[in-house]
């Protein structure tokens, strides 16, 4: 069955956004931040009692007024000194206790957070890249890889930093906020009102102004993963871009994307930079009604300057955290869109699956039935209708036929690279799906046009396909690919590194690298996707000799454009138009004199043209 891809980033609703942060974020490392919480309490706790030292200075030192009967009792059995002097003492101590409990506490759920946010990175890549490896092929054919590679990094970075950081300050500053009120409102609820008066149109104009903020940071947030996508797909076409002397073509593009992110970040901070004097006009309107109020209530002894001082500290940490906040709605924002980004790739429906009870294991011997198979990468456009074939078990089919007409599309079927959209697929009289994906395709070993060497020793990408190959297979699979004497005679042998997609070795070369990477697989089935084509008439020969060593009591599909390597085939599929247009052996092919026929002349006759 057919699935759905889902849009490139599309934005998450907010509940999926709320069960991102649940499911991935919260209830994994629940127990941590429980611990961080805990921390909180006490940091906070210490901030609340920063200002009472000074308090007892100024009012209890200095000028003089009665002591809280706990602490005169407290400091009544001191035999030494003056009762000021044993009480500076006491405010001296409290300011140290009280900067030591903070620093405690303040390394304990800094250090815990940092420990969550890089679990949190760690298992978010881990999952989403896990997500990605089970995908078909028919998201990516939808998708910039440069985009998704945004996402493993920038987006999951800034995960990681807003859980390493800013949750901490928000969680500190709801808490500040909440106690300071408190607090505010036992010394002077008139006072407190002030504040309280003042907070929701703060917080209403940061709810608004979330919103701006969040639709600015996405359109950042698209035109930086454009940008990397432009930068990679130049960077992995440099041969390409040297060749036509189009660095400067390459060169443009790049600017037109950077110009485009550093509009939209300028537009974005223009939108942030407003928070800041909004909420510091609000600020200094509330302290100075404040000044001025305390100041009359002094005059009329009402309040102590120490009351005054610590209600002044209060209300400026109490801003604080609001404006805090207020800057906050930033990076909220920005993780809110990198977590929507994450999700969007979590909730692409392109995910080849094992039906329930699929099988795990048993012998597959290779006999491969093609009954009725239609697709299309897009529903309304078939590529196959109808194409119906049978491969007996050891057997090489071969098919053929113009671009565009569905020979790769009928190999990328087999693996279960994509799912037909009708028909079916059987592998041993048993439908493809009803085998597990991994056992599925541990029965085919493929071969590429372009062989794709990863950045490891040829040792490792010979063991790709089996990791658990030993030394001896790994050598013998070179032998037989006709590999191991240009192996060999490379300055580490097979512990030689590979560039990046092989570059640093010839066509031929990679392409015999790819055939042993086939044989140490050892699987009964074998797909050959144009192997030759790009390699010339000496180096074909040498790979066409390891390809007939590595065909041998394997059923194969060999899609070649070179019909001589067809001749010993059981049957022959002529593609035309997604259609079988003829099927049979080469001479009944040749009998008919349609399609097959004329193209195996038109080679034959290549030859003789160029030798004339």
């Amino acid at each position: 069955m057919m699935s759905t891809p889902a849009p490139e980033h599309r934005a998450a609703k907010p509940s999926h956004s709320m069960r991102f942060w649940l499911r991935y974020l919260i209830r994994p490392h629940s127990r941590l931040l429980i611990v961080v919480f805990l921390a909180m309490l006490v940091e906070t706790g210490a901030s609340i009692a920063e200002p009472w030292p000074l308090k007892i200075i100024l009012d209890n030192v200095v000028g003089g007024h009665r002591l809280p009967g706990w602490l005169a009792r407290a400091i009544g059995h001191w035999s030494w000194g003056s009762d000021a002097a044993r009480l500076a003492v006491v405010a001296a101590a409290g300011v140290i206790a009280i900067a030591a409990l903070a620093g405690a506490a303040s390394y304990l759920d800094s250090y815990v957070t940092e420990i969550v946010g890089q679990r949190v990175a760690h298992d978010l890549r881990l999952r989403t890249y896990h997500h990605l490896q089970k995908l078909s092929l028919r998201f990516y054919d939808r998708q910039q890889v440069g985009s998704l590679i945004s996402t493993l990094t920038t987006d999951i970075g800034t995960i990681q930093d807003f859980v390493s950081s800013d949750v901490l300050t928000i969680v500190m500053d709801l808490l500040t906020v909440l106690g300071m009120l408190v607090l505010m409102l036992w010394l002077r609820w008139d006072f407190a009102l002030i504040a309280a008066l003042a907070t929701p149109f703060l917080l209403l104009f940061v709810s608004r102004y979330r919103t701006v903020v969040k639709r600015a940071t996405r359109e950042v947030r698209a035109n930086q993963a454009e940008m990397v996508a432009v930068e990679l797909q130049g960077l992995q076409a440099q041969r390409v871009v040297h060749a036509f002397g189009a660095e400067e073509v390459e060169e443009r593009r790049l600017r037109k994307a950077s110009q485009s992110t550093l509009d939209s970040a300028l537009k974005a901070r223009s939108i942030k930079s407003v928070v800041s004097p909004a909420t510091g006009l609000v600020v200094a309107v509330c302290t100075a009604v404040v000044l001025w109020r305390g100041a009359l209530l002094i005059l009329a002894g009402v309040v102590t300057v120490g009351i005054l001082t610590v209600f002044l500290s209060y209300l400026t940490k109490f801003f604080k955290p609001v404006r805090d906040l207020a800057k906050m709605t930033t990076s909220v924002a920005q993780a809110n869109v990198a977590a929507e980004r994450i999700h969007t790739v979590f909730q692409a429906a392109d995910v080849i699956v094992d039906r329930p009870n699929a099988r795990h294991a048993g012998a597959i011997r290779g006999e491969i039935v093609f009954d009725s198979v239609s697709f299309g990468y897009d529903p309304r456009a078939r590529v196959l209708s109808e194409v119906s074939f049978t491969i007996p078990a050891g057997r090489l089919l071969g098919v053929v036929g113009p671009t565009g007409s569905g020979k790769s599309t009928i190999i990328s079927l087999i693996p279960r690279l994509y799912d037909p959209i009708g028909g079916l697929i059987l592998l041993d009289g048993v439908d493809i799906r009803d085998y597990t994906v991994a056992r599925l395709r541990q029965s085919i070993a493929n071969v590429f046009q372009d062989t794709v060497l990863f950045r490891a020793t040829i040792r490792e990408n010979i063991a790709y396909g089996r990791p658990s190959a030993t030394a001896d297979e790994i050598v013998a699979a070179a032998k037989i690919a006709d590999a191991h004497e240009f192996i060999t005679a490379m300055p580490k042998g097979y512990d030689t590194l590979v560039g990046d997609r092989g570059l640093t070795l010839s066509g031929g070369q990679r392409q015999r690298i790819g055939i042993a990477r086939a044989v140490v697989r050892d699987s009964p089935v074998l797909i050959l996707d144009e192997p030759t084509a790009s390699l010339d008439a000496e180096t074909e020969s040498s790979v066409i000799e390891a390809l007939e060593r590595a065909m041998q009591d394997r059923t194969v599909i060999l899609v070649t454009h070179r019909l001589a390597l067809l001749q010993d085939a059981c049957c022959i599929l002529v593609m035309k138009d997604g259609r079988v247009a003829e099927q049979g052996g080469h001479e009944e092919l040749m009998a008919l004199h349609g399609v097959y026929a004329d193209l195996f002349r038109a080679q034959d006759r290549e030859p003789a043209a160029a030798g004339a």
